[in-house]
């Protein structure tokens, strides 16, 4: 078993002059990853990961996640290889549905989201890794798109999911999974462990190498034994194969202080 590396969310119910307090903290404890999000309707994500990056010098950004339906994917393309030149190796995109009542809130919402992310991911994908792209999907349509400035070296490209066709969808075309979790707790090991297995698969039967695992935690920072119990849940998705554990403290206290002062503990 690898030892998986640990993050905190610094989530969006926090006000956006928060993020550069949080940011340092947590690059100061040397946890490993700060992960941010991007709500309907609060805080820009790559606009919040770039901020986070420029304030630090060695922590990992991830945006958990990127609405696929918000972006154009050569758009996407050009703000994620933006990003991972000038930070090589610090900065993790993830891709996803995005909630759907808010994709339908800006007229954005796909009839079929799971095309919809697979042409998406793909398209961005190749772009990032210099290839020309010309495709005309059901919704992705590109006619010799190329970047000027792909990323020298490509950061892994996720997808975030919670069913198991996004997580399948996560292996195939992705490079592995970002797993969402509830308010209420940290999700039942059998339910980590059938995405692994799935997500897993779906990379190996793809030809793929085998996919990162990202899973979001949350956890009460009020609890008494905050530390013990975050070490516990970093061994326990170790042994599960998940490769970052990533504690979020609920929406209705997000303040990630806590989890920072735990971790360091």
């Amino acid at each position: 078993m690898t030892k998986p590396r640990a993050g905190v969310v610094f989530r969006p119910q926090s006000p956006p002059e928060q993020l550069r307090a949080a940011a340092v903290a947590a690059e100061a404890a040397g946890i490993d990853e700060l992960w941010v999000w991007e709500d309907c309707f609060r805080e820009g994500g790559l606009t919040s990961a770039a901020a986070a990056l420029a304030w630090t010098s060695r922590i990992t950004v991830g945006v958990g996640l990127l609405p696929v339906p918000l972006r154009n994917p050569a758009l996407a393309a050009m703000e994620i290889a933006t990003l991972a030149r000038t930070f090589p190796g610090r900065f993790q995109p993830v891709l996803g549905h995005g909630v759907l009542d808010w994709m339908g809130q800006v007229g954005a919402r796909a009839a079929s989201p799971m095309t919809l992310l697979r042409e998406h991911t793909a398209a961005v994908r190749a772009l990032l890794h210099g290839e020309t792209v010309t495709v005309d999907g059901r919704y992705v349509h590109l006619d010799a798109v190329a970047l000027d400035w792909p990323p020298t070296q490509v950061p892994a490209l996720l997808v975030g999911a919670r069913g198991p066709k996004t997580v399948a969808l996560a292996g195939e075309v992705g490079d592995g999974v970002l797993l969402d979790a509830p308010d209420a707790g940290p999700l039942e090991p059998s339910a980590v462990r059938a995405v692994v297995e799935n997500v897993t698969a779906a990379a190996a039967a793809a030809g793929r190498p085998a996919p990162r695992v990202v899973s979001f935690v949350a956890v009460d920072p009020a609890r008494d034994d905050l530390a013990g119990a975050m070490a516990e849940t970093l061994e326990q998705y170790g042994e599960l194969g998940v490769t970052s554990v990533v504690f979020q403290a609920p929406g209705a206290a997000p303040d990630p202080a806590p989890l920072i002062a735990a971790l360091t503990a």
